[in-house]
């Protein structure tokens, strides 16, 4: 369920509970107590008056303004803009602890590699710093430096990137360096007949650095008419070019939360644009921007805009960005896309028209959803009835992509006023736990929950009540209402994790289908005193087995009036009989 790479469940587990959010919380924002729980100006969104809730009980946070919520590993994925492992070990560096990883013999062993992995960052600082001194003094780095000063980039700007020479007589790096260290850092390669060779040879280098600032790869770009004219590392245990962009780290550092992320072609586009002061740039790395490099832009920013060639190959690189852009789009987030004139770059671009005018451009770029509708109005005939069937059908599938929100059901709206074609048949969840709230069972007479509903969110909220299930001996196939596989499927859940509070139970589902459903049940207010809510849940489930065995006696009572029962069903009918 949660995805915890090679760190075992068990450390998980026990750092959540060893864990007081509050605590952990409250060293990142002031946290004030009202009733049982701490509350604060949520720090995901603006606020002037506090909705951010954090429950010590629970274990978890909820904000009742922009829905944000979840554990202690949650809070310092969207606090620090990190990913799941490096919460995990942030989080246990909160404590005190290190992060054990799995292995194939045992589930607590540190990681052989953690420390080689150590080194390779140390090698990639050091090498980095040997190309910063050859662009800077070496004669062979002039003519890297000369190219630079034609670009107009400024010393400031060059050290802000790191910028360096890899000079042609590579193997000084063997004279300080490890081979193999070299080989896992991607720095050298091997050739077809064994022979090791360096890979970035008379070269510019970029240095590329996750946004931790760990330098991960580099990019280098020749400075003749060789080719490749841009090389970039290989894949290597620190760097994958699907899940790192260029220039995040030096724009977080400018800007910890920018309004916008522009995301354009190469290395100079990003170099160039901050030579301007425009420090708001990426660029993904000889790939399409897929959506691990969306999804990662979008924990700094609400707004991505993506910046394509004017001619074909642009238009249908553009295209390309469709999918990614769908699957990762939620409300409050959104995506533009800027068509570069003809024969321009964003270099010149800005030099041509100034920052301020294209800054302007930048901020007024195509939303995503006109540039979508857009093509098909472009491509097709929609004065036909073929043109308009062509386009749902083309249109469709990149819609059913998007997460249920309020921009997918503009878009869906959008399509059928285009098309004229009113039954769309979008695939929706029926499930009963995971409708919409106007969707979902009402409450009984009295303003009480459904009985599954309440039950569920008793013991979401207070995990430790599964031992009053455990005490009894229950016959689960006979429950019989709507939305019983999933009542059934959480509660098995509960009872064969039993995680020590909400919190942990929050993580056992992170990114599993059902997590929405377990956080709204976590967030339900049900108004129940805490000394109350054993006997609560206990009702509940009593009401709910009697309920079911009424419902199934009288089922089979109507069934022996009319085509009468089996064996199998007159024998059922005398135990329920006898149940109470």
């Amino acid at each position: 369920m949660s995805v915890s790479g090679r760190i075992p469940r068990e450390f998980i587990n026990e750092l959540l509970v060893r864990v007081d959010i509050v605590d952990l919380i409250d060293s990142h924002l002031p946290l004030k107590k009202t009733g049982a729980n701490y509350v604060a100006r949520c720090p995901f969104h603006t606020e002037k008056s506090p909705s951010f809730s954090v429950s010590r009980n629970k274990q978890m946070f909820h904000c009742f303004g922009c829905g944000a919520s979840g554990n202690a590993i949650s809070f310092l994925m969207d606090f620090n803009h990190s990913d799941f492992i490096e919460a995990v070990e942030d989080l246990a560096a909160f404590v005190g602890i290190d992060v054990p990883r799995e292995t194939a013999s045992a589930s607590y062993q540190a990681e052989p590699k953690k420390q080689d992995l150590s080194q390779l960052y140390s090698i990639m600082e050091q090498v980095t710093a040997l190309y910063v001194q050859q662009l800077r003094t070496s004669t062979e780095g002039k003519k890297a430096a000369d190219y630079l000063k034609a670009r107009s980039i400024s010393g400031d700007c060059a050290n802000d990137f790191m910028l360096g020479y890899a000079p042609v007589q590579w193997k000084e790096l063997l004279t300080r360096f490890d081979q193999q260290v070299l080989m896992d850092c991607g720095l050298l390669g091997r050739s077809e007949n064994g022979e090791v060779y360096g890979r970035f040879r008379g070269r510019l280098m970029f240095p590329i650095r996750d946004r931790r600032g760990r330098i991960v790869g580099f990019g280098g770009r020749v400075l003749d008419d060789s080719l490749p004219k841009y090389l970039n590392s290989p894949e290597t245990s620190l760097f994958s070019k699907g899940k790192e962009v260029y220039g995040l780290h030096e724009l977080l550092a400018k800007n910890s939360k920018p309004q916008r992320i522009l995301i354009v072609e190469g290395y100079m586009d990003v170099i160039a644009l901050a030579q301007f002061g425009i420090h708001h740039t990426v660029a993904v790395l000889g790939t399409a921007a897929s959506r691990t490099h969306l999804e990662l832009l979008f924990r700094f920013t609400s707004e991505l805009v993506f910046c394509f060639d004017g001619d074909n190959a642009g238009q249908t690189a553009a295209w390309r960005l469709m999918e990614s852009a769908f699957a990762s789009l939620k409300d409050g987030k959104s995506c533009r896309i800027m068509t570069l004139p003809a024969q321009h770059d964003p270099d010149s671009l800005v030099r041509e028209q100034g920052v301020e005018a294209f800054s302007e451009q930048v901020q007024t770029a195509i939303p995503l959803s006109d540039y979508f509708f857009g093509h098909f109005e472009n491509t097709l005939n929609l004065s036909e009835t073929e043109g308009r069937a062509q386009l749902v059908s083309q249109a469709k599938p990149y819609l059913e992509k998007l997460p249920e929100s309020i921009f997918k059901e503009m878009m869906l709206e959008r399509l059928k006023n285009l098309s004229g074609f009113t039954k769309l048949d979008v695939l929706e969840n029926t499930a009963t736990l995971s409708q919409k709230p106007n969707q979902q069972q009402r409450p009984e007479q009295g303003g009480r929950q459904p009985l599954p509903r309440l039950a569920l969110a008793l013991l979401v909220q207070n995990p430790e009540l599964i031992e009053i299930i455990e005490r009894r001996e229950i016959d689960w196939a006979c429950l019989k209402f709507e939305g019983v596989e999933k009542f059934t499927s959480i509660l098995q859940t509960i009872l064969h994790e039993k995680p020590a509070n909400t919190g942990a139970l929050l993580e056992y589902y992170r990114g599993h289908s059902d997590e929405p459903i377990i956080k709204k049940l976590a967030d339900l207010p049900l108004e129940i005193p805490t000394s109350n809510e054993a006997a609560e849940f206990s009702g509940a489930i009593d009401k709910l087995l009697a309920q079911s065995i009424d419902d199934h006696r009288r089922w089979l009572l109507k069934k022996l009036e009319t085509t009468g029962l089996t064996p199998q069903e007159k024998e059922q009918l005398q135990k329920l009989f006898n149940t109470k």
